[in-house]
This record gives structure tokens, sequence and C-alpha cells, in this order.
């Protein structure tokens, strides 16, 4: 096989790979109302669906409000609703929640005691409004009585408050072993089209150990009915700018590094209209905080959704259905091929973990060797044709000097070689196919380990985390250097081509670079490959040795 064509292919891999990563592409800004305040006169977008609530310019169009105080009255009061998994927060103002202990997850930054508490400061996690066509129902302006009700399996709260004539009313059914509340919001009286807005988190408290990175993956993501989940990290909105993700939406997420806050409409229900989105103050340069409102059509003064608050566990996100596990969109433009991958990869690795019950350190390490056992015959079967490709050059090149002025004869020798030998002008193509074939593998497992919270603090050898980068570089050391033994083994009795020997000792370096300050659970799995690969390598390279004195 033409060493040129493998290092093409090779090189547009990286490229493909890495391009999005380096370039990200920036998000248009979208053009959305919006008002100085909560009670100033707005606009919306005319492809909003909320534009015949605000036309009479009588309420604001929906963005997240400051901080509010409470009304003179009767004064607020915290109400803590307590599942098998979970310790949910409550603020009798606002009848949100504004705090949820994940009691299976302890938190990791420096000096943190406890498990992970998901919240945002001092600020509720969520805010809700009702918007109608001459008024806005803010209720974080109110101080709502709260009514529970107790079941073996589950438990029910209710706030209730008044204004006016009008009664507004927030619901909460929580089951005892999952992070799912059932929520339902409803106000009394209204006449003619009326939206609830709610306003998700602005951001969340790291607990990680890694808080750069759990910063850094601050998101926003959406899933339209018909089309794959999209996000939206607070790094790509510039501080005031303005984004409408267009419904008819499934779900609408609020997301750290390993966990979120998810508004998804109820199985058959009606869809969110909506989602606007805006970018936050930055500090230090960090996108920090950023502002997300979901829009949802009242129908005769209500509306269902479920709130799910809690770890990004993969397996949990499948089963609550409605494509939630891609709350992470992973890939960006390149999310159709990756997102399937991804999915793969975490099917098999949970199904390991399971099946021989071991750390995911020695998951990895299994899977790594399977992943090439699995490669061999391919990559057998490729390293040979190769090899028939190499004694093929000589008669392939005679060919082509003798019928240099035929064109039409040259191409119909080249055709007779090729049959000659069992051969065809793809087979160069078809060998590089295997060599490629773990590269989607490998770009699933960059995605995996970002987000992946069942990785999150699990030690390996001398690693306390491997989903963290390793301290002391050995694993990414390793792997160039068994990276760089498999190409000088792949280079022996090989004919001589500089740019193939150049590639093979900068490819190395390149990847090592690259994983040093990635996930040390990634390094191992590319350096188990590696020592996987160096047997066949070597037999390949023995077998192309005799090829060439016969």
């Amino acid at each position: 096989m033409e060493k040129r064509f493998f290092l093409a292919l090779v090189l547009t891999g990286i490229v493909v790979a890495v391009t999005p990563l380096l370039v990200p592409k920036q998000p248009a800004p979208v053009s959305i109302a919006t008002a100085s305040d909560s009670t100033a006169t707005a606009s919306a977008s005319p492809a909003s669906p909320v534009a015949a609530a605000t036309a009479a310019g009588a309420v604001a169009a929906p963005t997240a409000p400051p901080t509010q105080a409470a009304l003179p009255g009767t004064p607020a009061e915290t109400l803590v609703v307590q599942t098998a998994l979970s310790a949910v927060s409550f603020s009798t103002l606002g009848a949100a929640p504004f705090a949820v202990r994940a009691d299976s997850y302890p938190a990791l930054n420096t000096g943190a005691r406890g498990p992970v508490v998901l919240k945002n400061g001092r600020e509720p996690l969520l805010r809700y409004r009702v918007i109608t066509g001459t008024d806005t129902i803010a209720f974080d302006r109110s101080v709502f009585t709260v009514a529970r009700e107790g079941a073996p399996n589950d438990t029910s709260v209710t706030f209730t408050a008044m204004r006016g004539t009008a009664e507004m009313r927030v619901q909460y059914r929580f089951a005892r072993d999952s992070y799912v509340a059932r929520t339902a919001v409803s106000v009394s009286g209204l006449t003619g089209p009326a939206f609830l807005l709610v306003d998700l988190p602005h951001g969340f408290d790291t607990q990680e150990a890694d808080s750069v990175g759990d910063v850094r993956l601050l998101a926003y993501s959406v899933k339209p009915v018909t089309q794959n989940a999209r996000g939206t990290p607070f790094a790509k909105l510039d501080e005031g700018e303005k984004k409408l993700e267009a419904g008819p939406l499934t779900w609408v997420v609020a997301k750290d590094k390993y966990f979120l806050v998810g508004l998804l409409t109820p199985q058959g229900g009606k869809p969110f209209a909506e989602v606007h989105l805006e970018g936050g103050p930055r500090i230090r340069k960090q996108a920090t905080h950023g502002s997300a409102t979901a829009v949802m059509a009242l129908d005769n003064g209500r509306a269902e959704f479920e709130l799910y608050a809690g770890p990004q566990s993969w397996q949990r996100l499948v089963k609550m259905g409605r494509e939630f596990e891609t709350a992470n969109p992973y890939g960006g433009w390149l999310q159709p091929i990756v997102q399937p991958f991804s999915t793969i990869v975490m099917r098999m690795l949970l199904w390991m973990k399971k099946t021989v019950r071991l750390d995911y350190g020695w998951v990895l390490v299994i899977f790594g060797v399977a992943v090439r056992l699995i490669m061999w015959p391919l990559n057998q079967s490729a390293m040979r044709s190769s090899i028939k490709m190499q004694r093929l050059q000589p008669e392939l090149q005679a060919v082509q000097a003798k019928f240099k002025s035929d064109p039409q004869k040259q191409q119909q020798e080249i055709m007779r070689v090729y049959r000659e030998h069992g051969m065809s002008p793809f087979s160069p193509l078809a060998g590089c196919l295997p060599a490629l074939i773990p590269m989607p593998v490998l770009m699933a497992l960059f995605f995996v380990f970002q987000n992946t919270i069942e990785f999150r603090g699990v030690p390996f050898l001398w690693l306390h985390d491997i989903s963290l980068a390793d301290p002391i570089y050995i694993l990414p050391l390793a792997m160039g250097a068994s990276m760089a033994v498999l190409s000088w083994i792949g280079m022996r009795n090989a004919p001589p081509n500089p740019q193939a020997k150049m590639m093979a000792w900068m490819f190395p370096a390149m990847l090592t670079m690259v994983l040093l300050n990635s996930a040390a659970g990634l390094s191992l799995y590319y350096f188990i490959q590696n020592l996987a690969a160096l047997p066949q390598q070597w037999l390949i390279a023995n077998e192309r040795a005799k090829a060439a004195t016969t």
C-alpha cells in the first residue's frame, strides 16, 4: 500500500478530530426582544409563540430577571424533601427548589466534606413566571403556603399563593428511587393566551477537583422534537449576546461537568415552545454565568413537566427516555458520527463493568485489549494487502513507464496486473480502513471522559481519579513511547519513505502533547491498545522481510 496514501488518510482524520476543538464554531447572535426591567415595554420576536401575549406591550419578553426580594408579609421558609437518593430544598418564596443534595456523590473540591450539593450560590434553581397579554405574574414575588402528603413510594408537595383573586399553585411529586419530580404549575382565572416561563439556573457552584474543567463545561442543551439535541456552552455566548432556540422542544437542560437540572415534557404532553438564551458576565475571562428561559403555552391555565435534578448517570438518563442521554451533545458538527459511537462505547463499558465486577481502570484495560483482538483479523488482512502492494509496485511502475504515451492502454495493463495478483485499485483503500476504524472509538472516548460520572473519582494504581489528567504524566508519556515503538516496528523492512519516517515520530509526539492534560483513563486505553498491537506488528514486519527476499 502506498505510504503517502495512508498518511493522507491519517492526517485527514487528525484534522477532522482536532479542528472543532481548536477552532470552535461561534454561534451567530439571534436577535430577540428584551426589556430593561421586569415591567418595561417589549415586543417578542415575530417567530416567537409568545408574540401574541406580548404584542400589547404590557409585559416584558422572557429573559431572566434579577434576584428579587420578597414583598412585605409572611417571611419565607425552607422545606426539605428527602428521597432515597437526594434531599431537595425548597423556599416558600417562589415555590422553587434552590438546592439538591446528591447523597451518593461526594464533593471533590479542595477542603470539601459531605455530598455534592447542586446549587448556584443563594439563588433558586428555577424561577416561574406567567405572562398574558395584559399582565406578568412573577411567582418569586409571593410567599406560598405548603401542604405535603407522603406515601410509601412517593411524596407530594403543593405550594399555593393568592394574587388578587387568582390562585397560583405549584405541585411536585417525587418518586422515592429517582431524581425526578413530576411538576405542575397553574394559575386560575386567566383569559386569552398565556405562557409559563421557567428560568433555569444561571450556573452552578463547582464542587469538582478540576474546577476549571467544570466551569468550562457549563452549558445549556435543548432537544427539538424532530431533530438531534444541540448544546450551547456558556463560553459560546458573549456577555449580553442573545440566542433563540425555536421549538417545539422535548426538553431543556442546564448542566455542568457531571450534574444537570433538566425540564422534560411528559410523554405525549405539550412541548416547550422555545428557549431564550443569553450570555452572562465573565470572571477572569471565564464564562461562569448564563441565562436560559423555557417557554410553554398554558392549557386552561396549567402546564406540566418533569424536573430532573441530579447526576448525569448514563443509565438513569437512558431510562428517562426522550433521548435524554444526549443531554451532552457530543462532537459538535460531527455529532451524527460521534454520538452513536459514544452510545456503543458506554453500553460496552457498563456491560463489562457489570460482568467482570472490576474497577473502571481495569475495565479500560480489558476493553483496550478486546478492541485489538476484535480488530486482529482485519489488521492482518490489511497488512498482508500492504505486502502484496509492495510486491506489485515494480510491475505497476514498469507498466506506467512503458505506456506513458498511451493512457488508455496503460489503464488496461494496470488492471491486468491487479487481476493477475487477485487485487484491485481499491485494495489500498480497503487496506487502510482497519487502521481508521479505531479512530471513532478514540474520539467517542475523548468526549465520554469529559462528562461520564461513572468515571468520576475512580482510582487506579497511582491515580486517584482516572477522569483527571495524570499528575505525574506517566501514562501519556508511556503511551507516546509505545506508539513510537509501534511505528518503529512498522517501518522495519518497509521501502524507504522519508515522509512516512517523519510522521512516524511526529504523530506520537503530537498525541502525547494532546493527552498530557486529558483524562488519564484515555491515555490508559490508548497505551493498552498500543501494547496489544505490538505482537501483530512484529509478526507482520517479519512476514514483510520474508516477502522481500522471495
